[in-house]
């Protein structure tokens, strides 16, 4: 059932009930001002009796005619028999008893017996009783014919306000029906039309910026999507061609050694290059565990970590590894960050690591760990030959020196860790030149307070 339908059909049943309710009350109330007009009246014969027996008929017949009131005044005497003294225009269909007088002596109440009357009773000397009575079926033909008349401008009212709604709501209900076919074009893959305009009410406006706010963040998905797909076959490609490789190598050696005719030399630096492959795999499938591991569970910050301590013994660690190098430092001390130790000391290495391979032996390395408001900064600097392009983030198997084998260029996993890493604890990580002629790598951590 389409939304204009349903608000229609709920304006119809609101607006009814509401008349319903409004006419019932109407009804009622003029009903009880009409029941009560005619207790008065009664109750204005009787007192015009009360106190003088003797001249109660003569003066409650009076106070009715002076007022021309439509009542009936009947006079029972001690046998029964009834002499009617006045007649209202609807007459007793029942002659009222002995019993009737005295249930309506004390005030204005209807009977069963006699249907359709208000009924009071006085008496009025000599064992006579004067019954006064009201016909009741004027009022109950003026409640139908009003309850009539309460259920037609109901229904009027209801057609009206209909006519009404549709016209305001005109424009909400068509923007509302182009809202849902698009939606439903979007629904089946079609995200390319344009989102329907509204020149309705604020809500609908409203409707249709959310709605346009989703199919832009749809398409942004989407393209998010596309790429990690893309990343994802390159990935696999990449790192099925990296393990191929040395499988390559092994199985090569390997049926070299079952060949008798090779020389111990021979088999020697084919079980030796067997050796060195088998590590190249055991460092390559755990670097790609470790970064799966860091951009699949990202922000590791469960631990406060002394980062100038871990970046101070890890200077002088490699200082004294490598005393032929002159290694400066520049460690602010006291600065703690949240994250993972181990992380944090895997990202360390990768930079040093990096400086060994990739640059000779007597480079320059500097190493400065500062404070900059909330955050802590780490720098580490050599002065070998730098990259080829700088601020590009590192992307796994990807060597920024294409020139490198992987023999000297490691995995191509190296940098992309430490980039995986620096934002799996929430900082950063990019590159730059170095005033000492090589890399610049620049770690971005927040502080812990």
């Amino acid at each position: 059932m389409k939304i204009a339908t349903r608000l229609t059909i709920l304006l119809i049943v609101l607006t009814t009930m509401v008349a319903l309710t409004v006419g019932w009350f109407a009804v009622d109330a003029s009903a009880r001002s009409l029941y009560s007009t005619l207790d008065s009246q009664i109750n204005a014969v009787i007192k015009s009796g009360v106190g003088h027996p003797n001249a109660a008929l003569a003066n409650a017949l009076n106070v009715v005619q002076e007022n021309e009131y439509d009542l009936t005044l009947d006079v029972v005497d001690p046998s029964g028999a009834v002499v009617q003294v006045n007649t209202g225009r609807v007459p007793f269909k029942k002659k009222p008893t002995r019993a009737d007088i005295h249930a309506t002596l004390a005030k204005v109440s209807s009977q069963s017996d006699l249907p359709g009357f208000r009924v009071q009773s006085i008496y009025v000397g000599g064992g006579d009783y004067l019954v006064v009575a009201g016909s009741t079926g004027v009022i109950s033909q003026q409640g139908r014919q009003l309850a009539l008349d309460v259920a037609l401008i109901g229904f009027l009212v209801a057609l009206i306000m209909l006519v009404l709604a549709r016209f305001v709501m005109r424009k909400d209900l068509r923007t509302m029906e182009h809202l849902i076919g698009f939606a439903s074009a979007v629904a089946r893959g079609d995200e390319r039309g344009q989102v329907p305009p509204s020149a309705g009410s604020r809500d609908v406006r409203e409707l249709q910026a959310a709605l346009a706010t989703m199919v832009v963040a749809l398409h942004e998905r989407i393209a998010i999507e596309a790429r990690s797909v893309e990343a994802m076959q390159q990935f696999v490609g990449d790192a099925s061609h990296e393990l191929r490789t040395p499988l390559t190598v092994i199985k090569g050696y390997n049926e070299l050694l079952t060949n008798p005719s090779i020389n111990d030399e021979q088999r020697a630096r084919a079980v030796e290059r067997v050796r060195r492959e088998v590590d190249r795999m055991d460092l390559l499938v755990a670097d790609l565990l470790l970064s799966a591991e860091v951009r699949e569970a990202p922000q590791h910050l469960n631990t406060r970590v002394e980062f100038s301590s871990l970046v101070s013994s890890r200077v002088d660690e490699f200082r004294n590894d490598h005393p032929e190098r002159g290694v400066s430092d520049d460690v602010t001390h006291g600065l703690a960050v949240r994250g993972r130790e181990d992380l944090l000391d895997r990202l360390l290495v990768n930079s040093f690591s990096n400086i060994i391979r990739h640059t000779p032996n007597d480079t320059a390395v500097r190493v400065t760990l500062r404070r900059e408001g909330s955050r802590a900064i780490l720098c580490i600097e050599d002065g070998g030959g730098g990259l080829p392009e700088y601020g590009v983030r590192p992307q796994r198997f990807r060597r920024f020196d294409q020139s490198r084998s992987r023999e000297t260029g490691g995995s191509g996993l190296g940098m992309s860790i430490m980039a995986d890493i620096a934002e799996g604890l929430g900082g950063s990580m990019s590159t730059s030149k170095s005033s000492l002629g090589g890399l610049a790598l620049t770690f971005t951590f927040a502080l812990d307070s």
